[in-house]
């Protein structure tokens, strides 16, 4: 075991604290797009949000600050910010409610998929490249999204248009490569739990 595994660091550490400020900035994000005409700044915070959903792992591990209230706290909170942010773009009128469905449905067969392995003593699981790939597309998109409307359906500028049919690339790109991995993740999975049944070896 490593010195992560065996020490526990406590609530109160950096990383927890910036798990923190995440889930505190989602109200925001979510006023920012229902309350007020700012958009934009809300695309840009929701961008903000998902770019930097890897930082509270990175100081984990930096200083050594692997806890294991951030263990469950930083999952729980991407699982939320993801489904969160994908619902709000959608009730704003951002993308179509197909889009959203078909990536919130993927969202929650991954996490219930987690949550049974878990529990049944699967050994870890590697991500796959292709998954990281599609998740940055997916959270690339929805921010995007935001950009190419305008509250109360105003008319969209010329760069919006065009800047639409780009994400819409980026979108069916995240969304397509996102369902194929999910189904790459049975062969490795079925091996985990294999792994995890048979314990460590001792000589």
């Amino acid at each position: 075991m490593s010195p992560d595994e065996v020490d526990d660091a406590g609530a109160w550490t950096w990383p927890n604290l910036v798990t923190v400020i995440r889930l505190v900035l989602l109200p925001v994000f979510l006023w920012l797009l229902f309350s007020t005409d700012h958009r934009a700044i809300a695309a840009w915070l929701l961008a903000s949000l998902g770019a930097t959903d890897w930082i509270d792992g990175f100081l984990a591990r930096a200083l050594h600050q692997v806890s294991t209230i951030g263990k469950i706290l930083d999952p729980v909170a991407d699982r939320l910010l993801v489904i969160v942010g994908l619902l709000a773009v959608a009730a704003a009128a951002g993308v179509p409610w197909w889009f959203a469905i078909a990536t919130l449905v993927r969202e929650l067969i991954v996490s219930i998929f987690t949550l049974v392995l878990a529990a049944l003593g699967a050994a870890r699981i590697n991500v796959l490249w292709w998954g990281k790939v599609s998740t940055f597309a997916l959270m690339t998109c929805y921010p995007w999204f935001l950009l190419t409307t305008n509250p109360h359906h105003r008319a969209l500028a010329t760069w919006q248009h065009v800047f639409r049919d780009a994400t819409w690339v980026v979108g069916i790109t995240g969304i397509t490569l996102a369902w194929i991995v999910l189904f790459a993740y049975i062969k490795p999975s079925l091996a985990a739990l294999r792994a995890g049944r048979q314990g460590p070896r001792t000589l």
